[in-house]
């Protein structure tokens, strides 16, 4: 009976951390699952035996990875679009990478999305996965300082700046309440947003979340809850400009719509604000709840 190879009963013993380190550089699971099997194919061409801790090694590798391909991938964006390109993301199951992004959260992923490579690999290994700053900074070529400068300018980013600390009373109730509202959705209890929804709730979206059309308004309770019913499969709780909304991200990272809403002293939804505008999106500061 052959005896167990230690680099691979080591691997695999790291795989799910690696992919998951990987896949909030990332948001995409089908990239995530390219880094670490590119790791593991490093591996194997590697002389091991002057590694004293091999999972360290395989998180430098795959962070040097993820940060590889994030640099190609504001490359490619700055290029013509190639029609004929292989897009392996697209291949992936939604549901499976939709059920994914929901578990790392689709706020994080959003805000994510707009820093830039090495700002997101020092932040991502430094406050998600616990990594001492001496160790990143080798990896994206910074000094140790000045990878602390930049774990410290995304996390602000990420936490919306003077709301870093603990959000407000006010605030962290709001969220469990969009919490409460999304799940609602999700599972089609239409009894349950009408009791979550002020009765003269009012409704508005924008030509672009429209998609084109005319704005969209409705007003009441009942009928606005039917918009709601079985859907927000692809939406989260975010602080957009610091205030409690909603983020629709049907893929992970790829921000289609924003929700705002206003809440009436009872603590129900009294107005909801949809934009699909690019600009309004942009002009707009996105951070975890």
């Amino acid at each position: 009976m052959s005896q167990p190879d230690p680099l691979i009963e080591t691997f695999e013993a790291n795989r799910g951390r690696l992919r998951g380190i990987a896949y909030r550089m990332l948001g995409s699971r089908a990239e995530a699952e390219d880094a670490v099997q590119e790791a593991w194919l490093r591996l194997q061409r590697s002389d091991m035996s002057a590694v004293a801790n091999l999972g360290g090694w395989l998180t430098t590798v795959v962070a040097r990875i993820c940060l590889d391909m994030l640099r190609q991938r504001e490359t490619r964006a700055e290029e013509p679009l190639d029609e004929g390109r292989d897009d392996r993301a697209s291949t992936a199951d939604p549901a499976a990478e939709l059920e994914l992004a929901r578990s790392v959260g689709l706020a994080l992923l959003v805000v994510l999305e707009e820093l830039s490579p090495p700002e997101r690999v020092a932040f991502v290994l430094h406050d998600l996965f616990d990594r001492p700053f001496a160790e990143i900074a080798p990896i994206i070529g910074k000094t140790e300082e000045a990878t602390r400068q930049l774990a410290s300018r995304a996390r602000r980013r990420v936490r919306g700046g003077a709301l870093e600390s603990s959000p407000a009373p006010d605030v962290a109730a709001q969220c469990e309440i969009i919490e409460e509202f999304l799940a609602a959705a999700r599972s089609g209890d239409l009894d349950k947003l009408v009791t979550m929804l002020a009765p003269d709730v009012t409704y508005r979206a924008d030509s672009a979340a429209m998609r084109g059309k005319a704005p969209h308004e409705v007003r009441g309770a009942a009928t606005v809850s039917k918009l709601y019913r079985g859907r927000a499969q692809g939406a989260g709780v975010a602080l957009l400009d610091g205030r409690p909304g909603i983020v629709v991200t049907p893929k992970a990272g790829e921000l289609m719509l924003m929700i705002h809403l206003t809440f009436d002293d009872d603590g129900r939804i009294a107005a909801i604000d949809v934009t699909g505008d690019p600009e309004k999106m942009r002009a707009t500061q996105v951070a975890v709840a």
